[in-house]
């Protein structure tokens, strides 16, 4: 048995349960393991005859987590570092082509915040990075800020970060790099201070600004499409499709997507569930998301493989 104290806190774990229901000798994926919450409780419910595979792209997670699974003594994980639009080829290494569930904890984690030191938190001056894997991927935040022109730069803000502000943003991005080239988050946090007016509601200036960004260097969405078709054709007829999605944009994808594979696919959940939900439940959620504050933005969307895959 694996201590509580060990367990990374997951979002909506009580909620992906019921959705998986995880049997003996089940095999599952977690295509973004994270800190291992998730991956974990899986595999002590399935035990040793089933197999959990956990991707994650950043090596550093995978590393950790690697080591902590020694400890812990659990053997029924199989770790690969790697992008999630891979995961049919990531599977297949294992030996694995059909599985009773799969699960998406999209966007990025308390490590990236708090040890990767690559530029995730408006609230920490760092280099202005925000690659998940930057051994895979060469664009970085500041290239981004610093060559892309304002239009470019409006966009992104206005289509990833929904950011009403997009184009002064942009503008005062390029003014202030002629002078200097912006290399960490503390400057250009100080040039988004000087131009976002304060907002009425209590998120920082900075939040969209940042989102954009990171979906941008990581191609966050185009990924996500490409994952879920991707993921879907891995499924045994009766395997369980999950993603935890932290804001509209992402949830808006996995809608449609759902909706799209009507044909093969059922979804399990009509509107997406939401860690600050149902009113009998509202003491449990509270607690969820004072241990882990991203459970207060989570909404999870699940869906059931009704037929097989055309092949």
């Amino acid at each position: 048995m694996i201590p509580d104290s060990q367990i990374h806190t997951p979002v909506l774990l009580k909620e992906i349960l019921e959705v998986f229901d995880p049997q003996e000798g089940e095999v599952y994926i977690d295509a973004t393991i994270n800190g291992g919450g998730h991956a974990r409780t899986i595999a002590q419910k399935i035990g040793d005859e089933g197999k959990v595979i956990g991707i994650d792209w950043d090596r550093e997670i995978i590393d950790e987590l690697r080591i902590k699974n020694q400890e812990l003594g659990i053997k029924n994980i199989e770790l690969a570092c790697g992008n999630y639009v891979e995961v049919t080829k990531i599977a297949e290494k294992f030996g694995i082509t059909r599985v009773n569930g799969i699960l998406f904890d999209l966007g990025f984690s308390s490590h990236h915040i708090e040890k990767s030191g690559r530029g995730f938190s408006f609230q920490r001056d760092e280099p202005l990075d925000m690659r998940y894997s930057p051994a895979q991927n060469a664009l970085t935040a500041a290239t981004i800020v610093n060559t892309w022109s304002a239009k470019e730069l409006e966009k992104i803000f206005r289509e990833y970060g929904e950011e009403r502000y997009a184009r002064q943003i942009a503008r005062a991005i390029v003014q202030n790099r002629t002078q200097k080239k912006i290399i960490r988050t503390g400057e250009l946090v100080r040039i988004l201070l000087r131009r976002v007016p304060p907002r009425t509601t209590r998120i920082h200036p900075a939040t969209r600004v940042f989102q954009a960004l990171r979906i941008a260097v990581n191609s966050e969405l185009e990924n996500i499409k490409t994952a879920l078709d991707d993921a879907v054709s891995l499924l045994l007829p009766g395997g369980k499709l999950a993603v935890i999605s932290f804001h509209s944009l992402e949830d808006r994808i996995v809608k449609d997507f759902f909706k799209e594979k009507k044909e093969i696919l059922r979804a399990l959940t009509k509107k997406p569930i939401r860690a600050s939900e149902k009113a009998n439940a509202w003491a449990a959620r509270l607690k969820e998301t004072k241990e882990n504050p991203r459970a207060r933005s989570a909404r999870l969307r699940a869906a059931e493989k009704i037929r097989p895959t055309a092949q």
